[in-house]
């Protein structure tokens, strides 16, 4: 299964360590599949938005080992985070992007896509 690429995410720059650094981005990358192509979506909210974000990003299990996949081309998703000063990172399976992590993606997919759940 192929893993996404570990690039840096979208607005969550190098030195964010830099004092006053309290902002939130988040950044989802699906790889794999047949065509075997990575697509992004990524989120900075800010203000009174961040609130909503942070209370996604905190019901992720982000310290649970994530099973491997099964199957050939299977989509795998990388979900990067950073809020504040604090970052977050875990690749998972299209088979295990259940409950919080699917509600996480789902909403970074339709804040970039400017399109509200249906």
């Amino acid at each position: 299964m192929s893993e996404p690429p570990a690039d840096p995410p979208v607005g969550i720059p190098v030195d964010s360590d830099a004092a006053g650094d309290d902002g939130v981005a988040i950044r989802v990358a699906r790889s794999g599949g047949i065509a075997g192509m990575t697509r992004r979506w990524s989120v900075q909210p800010s203000g009174g938005e961040a609130a909503h974000w942070i209370v996604l990003v905190e019901q992720c299990p982000w310290d649970e080992k994530v099973p491997r996949g099964t199957g050939a081309d299977r989509y795998s998703w990388r979900i990067e985070v950073r809020i504040r000063r604090e970052r977050h990172e875990q690749v998972i399976p299209e088979e295990h992007l259940l409950g919080p992590w699917r509600a996480l993606v789902d909403a970074v997919q339709e804040a970039d896509s400017g399109t509200t759940p249906g």
